[in-house]
């Protein structure tokens, strides 16, 4: 699979006749007509927007396509059929997936529109491709039928959410040592300003059995990178009776070499797991120590405007008590400036707040509208203002990462390989620090690989390292 970046995936779809089929028996035996010719297999190319989870959701589609006839190509020129897995989260992203649409529909091959944006802006998709097929976050299990009826010159909308779980299905990983492993779909929260709960809907979460059982599959495989995520790991199981702590002592019981990286918890959950998570993270030594925990605002006026649920206390308290047991801890956050009804004191706020606790990395996101939240009717506040809130940010937010980087030089440790390119060979360590290896030319290094490095320099993304033994 070509080789493509965290946020940008590629895969398949566009376009033909208006006629929307929900009716299974209809379904197959539309299905039975236009049946793959297993000797003349149809070429997809894939692409995927947005989160880790597009991304797996990308490599599930691939991957069930490869398993029912389809080839998955590299090369978008050598398609039949393009797919396109897109992402709503912000403004600027949701014009750069309608911009992508309007260049595959231009290529006038059959097109697929798949993900969030499906769900939260069909019509807009809908008017530079009337004809285009669409399938929602949550209707991967049709992946086939979609694909099929869509070649054989049908528009098909499969927007209904699925009971059927993201675990254990055929996939192509894009990276052949991380495994990103969804383990529930939508959340409980009510967050203002968030198009995603209009998408994937409240939280469902999956068996830990099921999630156990595509780890291991998954280890055996040669991935040793495990990535749980989901719209919100912080509430897993509120709807199962069982919780984060819970699973990742389950995770954690596995045979091989792998270590467990935890994605986002929103505070406000995270508190009532709090101290057993600390305890979990800092005894089990197959868990990355990195923590993702989204604070959105240093003013408690702010948050209550966003819906999160929770106040900077919470946020605190967590970056506190997890630094306290576990000082070499990766923290990253996200911030949103210029919500509207953000005041100077606001943002002042925020400020003080990201300057004491000081997150390794910090995710800044310019507010912007999304239609259907509550927050989209509330009064937008000047643009520069935004942008010189963002700019302030950011330079303040490249001062703390550079400084918490520099305290790793001089660290001797093992790291995993994940990325290799043309100029760069890139692990992780048990912090999950983005780690280069200097002198990676003069060996033959490849993704999986554990090695022993010494950290010699710094910047702000990334430890520099030399080479000192093969595990």
């Amino acid at each position: 699979m070509q080789k493509l970046k965290p946020d940008l995936i590629e895969y398949i779809s566009i376009l033909k006749k208006d006629v929307k089929i929900n009716n299974y028996d209809i379904i197959s035996k539309l299905d039975n007509k236009i049946k793959l010719n297993r000797n003349t297999k149809k070429n997809v190319w894939i692409e995927a927007y947005g989160c880790s989870a597009n991304i797996a959701d990308s490599e599930i589609i691939a991957g069930t396509l490869n398993s029912h006839g389809y080839n998955i190509v590299h090369c978008i020129d050598e398609s039949d059929l393009n797919i396109i897995v897109t992402c709503s989260v912000k403004d600027s992203t949701e014009h750069k997936m309608l911009h992508r649409i309007k260049q595959l529909t231009v290529d006038n091959k059959p097109l697929l529109v798949a993900g969030c944006l499906t769900k939260t802006e069909r019509k807009k998709i809908e008017k530079i491709n009337p004809n285009v097929s669409l399938l929602g976050p949550n209707s991967l299990d049709r992946s086939v039928e979609a694909v099929n009826l869509t070649f054989s010159n049908n528009k098909i909308v499969f927007l209904d959410d699925s009971s059927e779980e993201k675990v254990n299905l055929p996939r192509l990983r894009v990276n052949k040592s991380i495994s990103i492993v969804e383990i529930a779909s939508g959340c409980l929260s009510n967050c203002s300003f968030c198009q995603t709960k209009l998408s994937k809907g409240n939280l469902k979460s999956y068996r830990p059995g099921s999630i156990i059982s595509q780890i291991k599959n998954d280890v055996k495989d040669g991935c040793n990178e495990i990535w749980l995520t989901s719209t919100d790991n912080g509430c897993y199981g509120k709807d199962i009776n069982s919780n984060l702590v819970e699973l990742l002592k389950l995770c954690t019981q596995l045979e091989g070499d792998y270590k467990i990286r935890v994605g986002m918890l929103n505070p406000m959950y995270l508190s009532e797991i709090l101290y057993d998570l600390i305890l979990v993270y800092k005894n089990e030594e197959k868990i990355f120590k990195f923590l993702h925990i989204p604070v959105q605002s240093g003013s408690n006026k702010i948050l209550k405007q966003m819906y999160r649920g929770h106040d900077i206390k919470i946020f605190k308290k967590a970056v506190y008590e997890f630094r306290k047991s576990i000082p070499e801890i990766t923290i990253a956050t996200d911030v949103i400036v210029g919500f509207p009804n953000e005041t100077d004191e606001d943002f002042k706020l925020t400020l003080d707040l990201i300057k004491e606790y000081e997150p390794d990395i910090i995710n800044i996101s310019k507010y912007s509208q999304r239609s259907g939240t509550v927050s989209s009717r509330l009064k937008n506040i000047p643009s520069d203002q935004k942008k010189l809130r963002s700019t302030i940010l950011h330079s303040i937010s490249r001062e703390i990462s550079k400084k918490r980087n520099t305290l790793w030089i001089g660290w001797i440790g093992e790291v995993y390989i994940d990325e290799i390119t043309n100029t760069l060979v890139q692990g992780r360590n048990y912090a999950y620090k983005s780690v280069i290896i200097n002198n990676a030319d003069t060996l033959n290094l490849s993704i999986g690989q554990i090695i022993k490095v010494k950290v010699v320099d710094s910047s702000q993304y990334s430890l520099f390292a030399e080479f000192l033994e093969f595990k």
